[in-house]
């Protein structure tokens, strides 16, 4: 066996002679427990043999054994009963030789050899291990490179191999419970094993395969082996305590590998600062904005707080809520990917209209050329950093993603609505047709049309001694709800409503003249009759929208008259009824008178 270090020499008694007959299990005779002498004859020594250590005997070790046994640097581990270890911890060049293992018998005759050897050859320790940085307490931006540097070699005549090996100390792991402390663990990043194979540590399996992390040998200086690790991209976890070991191992008969040698540097301690404790990211102006409609609209993202020494890829995202509640549904307007593309969110036709540009570094602008009342609401700037990927993947996770606080965008039409009148007209009877005229002008900045919408009241009440009485003041009782009657829509569709009992048409007789007329009325189209008017104007996409320009009439009252026919049947009725009583009191009277008189003149008989 070669080598320095913690080295094992096992022997387990065995007999020659296996034509004896051995009892079950053990194959010898006595206790359990067997002891066991361990004796060095070394090259020089021309056959003579010297103690190193027993198991019965503490006396047993010679004098250049006695002080390293008494240390425990060379003694004996019991594995079994009848097996045992020799242990030197560190080898010295006067410790080659031949080494037997021997057991005194236990058996009533003697069955053969009660021995064994073992030769040990040892070779210099020629490992040589140093780095070429150390690592300070200095925080270290999250999303740095990492560059560690490790040299090594051997300077030996027998076939021997490095390995070298990148690990960390401490870092925080997540238990169990899924909550991250600080835990004193030992974490292999990245080695290059004895058959000379790059192999990742298994926490670092898919950062490797994603090229991330790399180990390379290069040729140093005084024949040793540079080795250079890197670590694109810093996280958080890889915060702590990093050292560098290198091995030798050498291959034994049995084509075994056997460690001889080990040597470990401390490099330092990696802090990470991480990205979210100094990224900011604000949009301006701030608070609430109110625009007219046509104008432009300007907003600004700040993104603050970007280490400077680390190539980061931004992705800015320009959001929109529809409302100020937060039920609202949340859409894309536009975004910059870390290329540098364009591309819009929830109106493709919107890239005619707007721009996104980065102004400078960190700072970006979206600008929409003629704003329209569709694109009010709340405003956010989102932020995604790729912190050290300068052009991520697309299936890269953001490092870490920010969002701004809201700007509230609100779009008015500057409009100006003058008041609608209806002019009175003549009593109207029933039967005839209703017509009433509203006059109505909206102004506004830019080209619109007016739609009107005439709205009847039910007919105001009024109280008397008897109860309630029909009256003509508008005042006299509570308004009720408007039903509508008819609608000229801003694009000349008439539209009319089964809330009329006769015929119902609208039209437009002048620029700002607008007439409404019920064919046929009955006393159901009684009641206060009003015009509402709004200017709705066209955007640049071919959209109306409503400008917020309005004009309301006054209220007028259409009251049903009796018709002509009816005006003439009532005094003829009123008259027969009248001579027809008149007629019946008199007969009545003279009757009366007749027979008074009748009765008197048969009295005087």
């Amino acid at each position: 066996m070669n080598g320095k270090g913690c080295q094992t020499i096992s022997m387990k008694q065995r007999r020659l002679t296996p034509d004896r007959p051995r009892p079950p299990h053990r194959g010898y005779e006595g206790p359990r427990t067997q002891d066991f002498e361990w004796f060095l004859y070394r090259d020089d020594s021309l056959g003579r043999q010297m103690g190193v250590v027993s198991t019965r005997d503490k006396g047993f070790p010679y004098a250049p054994f006695q002080p390293r046994v008494k240390s425990g640097e060379v003694r004996v581990e019991r594995d079994s009963g009848d097996k045992i270890r020799l242990v030197i911890q560190r080898l010295r060049s006067e410790d080659q030789g031949k080494y037997e293992c021997y057991t005194p018998s236990t058996d009533s005759t003697y069955q053969g050899n009660y021995s064994a050897i073992v030769t040990v050859k040892v070779i210099p320790d020629t490992l040589q291990i140093s780095y070429s940085r150390s690592l300070t307490s200095q925080p270290v931006p999250e999303g740095t490179e990492l560059t560690l540097t490790c040299s090594a070699g051997i300077q030996s005549e027998q076939l021997t191999h490095v390995s070298i090996m990148f690990g960390k100390r401490g870092g925080g792991e997540s238990t169990a419970s899924g909550a991250a402390e600080e835990v004193s663990t030992v974490r292999e990043i990245i080695s290059i094993d004895k058959m000379l194979s790059v192999v990742p540590g298994r926490s670092y399996r898919k950062r490797y395969d994603g090229g991330e992390i790399t180990l390379e040998k290069r040729n140093g200086e005084a024949g040793l082996g540079m080795y250079v690790m890197r670590m694109k991209v810093l996280q958080p976890d890889d915060a702590g305590s990093y050292f560098c070991e290198a091995s030798q191992w050498i291959r034994d008969p049995d084509r075994s590998w056997q460690k001889i040698a080990q040597r470990t540097m401390e490099i330092g301690n990696l802090t990470v600062r991480q990205l979210a404790e100094s990224l900011s990211v604000k949009s301006s102006p701030s608070g609430e904005v109110t625009l007219q409609v046509g104008s432009p609209l300007i907003l600004t993202c700040e993104v603050q707080g970007l280490p400077s020494e680390v190539s980061s890829g931004l992705l800015v995202q320009w959001m929109r809520r529809g409302s100020v509640s937060s039920d609202g549904v949340e859409v894309e307007v536009a975004q910059l990917s870390p290329d540098g593309v364009v591309t819009w969110g929830d109106d493709l036709s919107r890239s005619m209209g707007g721009s996104m540009e980065k102004l400078s570094e960190g700072t970006y602008s979206l600008k929409l050329f003629s704003a329209q009342p569709l694109d009010s609401g709340v405003y956010r700037c989102v932020v995604s950093v790729y912190a050290g990927r300068r052009n991520p993947g697309s299936s890269t996770p953001a490092t870490l993603t920010q969002r701004s606080e809201g700007v509230i965008v609100n779009l008015k039409s500057k409009g100006e609505g003058r008041q609608a009148q209806l002019p009175r007209g003549p009593l109207l009877k029933r039967g005839s047709t209703v017509t009433l005229i509203c006059n109505a002008t909206v102004t506004t900045t830019g080209p619109a049309q007016v739609q009107v919408q005439w709205l009847r009241w039910p007919m105001p009440v009024t109280k008397t001694r008897g109860g309630p009485a029909p009256g003509v003041s508008p005042e006299s009782s509570e308004e009720a709800e408007p039903t509508v009657i008819a609608t000229l829509m801003y694009d000349g569709v008439a539209k009319t409503y089964a809330n009329s009992s006769g015929e119902v048409s609208v039209d437009r007789l002048t620029t700002a003249g607008y007439r409404l007329r019920v064919h046929t009325a009955t006393m159901e189209d009684q009641g206060l009759y009003a015009c509402h008017a709004e200017a709705w104007g066209q955007d640049p996409h071919g959209g109306w929208y409503n400008t917020g320009a309005r004009a309301e009439s006054n209220k007028v009252t259409v009251y049903l008259y009796a018709r002509v026919a009816d005006l003439l049947l009532i005094p003829l009725v009123v008259g027969v009824s009248s001579a027809l009583f008149v007629g019946i009191v008199i007969i009545a009277a003279v009757t009366c008178c007749f027979m008074k008189r009748l009765a008197r003149q048969r009295t005087r008989k």
